[in-house]
């Protein structure tokens, strides 16, 4: 593919300014109202843009300090899949709200004993009637504890082999039976959570595609996952960005250490293959192809370049690389630049959340390689 974007008096551009220039500060409505929400979309809910007039979007909201709608796992991951499967009733009742975050979501996949092995799942689905009534645990729910809806996987059928008896649903979070619990991290807040499922009921609606599908509607919601988590910054879309580091690095004269000077230069490299990578996945996925083993690469690329680059960010802090708050300074260091000692310490769970590095692995030496399949999966 093309990697050089269009000149900076490409039409689409100049659209773009046009619009930020009446909305310098818009609010989510308005970005939904305009398609800038999910450009990639169809109709009505964004622009059917291609992959070319995607990144220009993106590269001029961007420029224009305007960052992405805060709904990552609604628009990452649950609207691509409603737009995939969901019938016509639920993206109607679904996609706009989530767009304009008047409605947040959550995902309900992993549990303590199935996460890399996720089709181990137990959470139970029993229909009663008109509703599917929900027993089990599901754990490291990302901000469960503030989503209007979750997407859900559970087994519906026991007697099924293990990949054949998951069903995927849309799950309404504020009901009786549904018990949230945050999980405090080391970098000192929480996102995470535990959620217990005790009797909660799901309209039989809320169902997305047929029963026993889930297991196939999940492969495309992680694909969406895997290409998303760290877009936009080295913590999972949270936090600074690659960019950040190196506008830091510039603002203090450069590094005059020359192993550290390297270590920098290989970060800069890694950003820019990352980015071409986005690319192409993009055109694959606006070309209608689900992302495949190439967001397993993604995923197992930036996250471990988050490591290293939030690593070392505290090394160029020498000695003070091992505080925090205000009592590290400098442009990686506390008050205004407090992001840096949270991010080092929320960046040892990009290789885990998500899908472990072990797991991406896997799937790149067995679908990308020709590797025989791992025994163990």
């Amino acid at each position: 593919m093309d990697f050089e974007l269009p000149v900076d008096d490409d039409p689409r551009r100049l659209a773009v300014r046009a619009w930020v220039s009446a909305h310098p500060d818009p609010t989510p409505v308005e970005l939904a109202d305009a398609g800038y929400s999910a450009p990639h979309w169809p109709r009505p809910w964004g622009l059917d843009a291609d992959a070319e007039h995607q990144l220009i979007i993106n590269e001029e909201l961007d420029r224009a300090g305007i960052g992405p709608v805060d709904n990552q796992i609604g628009i990452g991951w649950a609207g691509p899949t409603l737009l995939f499967a969901g019938t016509e009733e639920q993206k109607q009742r679904y996609l706009r709200p989530m767009l304009t975050c008047d409605e947040f979501w959550c995902q309900l996949f992993s549990e303590p004993e199935a996460g890399s092995d996720l089709s181990s799942l137990t959470t139970r689905a029993v229909l009663d009637g008109d509703e599917w009534i929900v027993n089990g645990q599901k754990v490291w729910s990302t901000w469960a504890e503030k989503s209007e809806f979750g997407i859900l996987l559970a087994r519906t059928d026991p007697t099924a082999p293990k990949h054949k008896g998951i069903s995927y649903f849309i799950c309404p979070m504020d009901q009786p039976g549904i018990d949230i619990r945050p999980i405090r991290e080391m970098s000192g807040g929480h996102h995470f959570n535990e959620v217990f499922f005790d009797g909660a009921r799901i309209p039989a609606a809320n169902l997305v595609g047929a029963p026993g599908d889930g297991w196939r509607l999940a492969r495309v919601t992680l694909g969406n996952e895997r290409v998303s988590l760290s877009h936009g910054g080295v913590c999972w879309g949270m936090g600074p960005t690659s960019h950040d580091f190196f506008d830091a690095v510039a603002s203090t004269g450069g590094i005059d250490d020359p192993h550290l000077r390297q270590r920098a230069a290989a970060m800069y490299t890694e950003a820019f293959l990352l980015q071409l990578h986005d690319r192409k996945i993009l055109s694959q996925t606006l070309a209608g192809t689900e992302p495949g083993p190439e967001a397993s690469l993604k995923k197992l690329m930036a996250d471990e370049h988050g490591q290293k680059l939030t690593d070392l960010a505290a090394d160029l802090c020498g000695a003070q690389g091992m505080l925090a708050g205000e009592g590290r300074s400098g442009p990686f260091g506390g008050g205004e630049h407090e992001q840096w000692p949270w991010a080092q310490l929320f960046a040892r769970a990009l290789t885990v959340g998500g899908g472990t590095t072990q797991v991406q692995r896997n799937i790149l030496a067995e679908r990308v390689l020709g590797l025989p399949r791992d025994e163990a999966r």
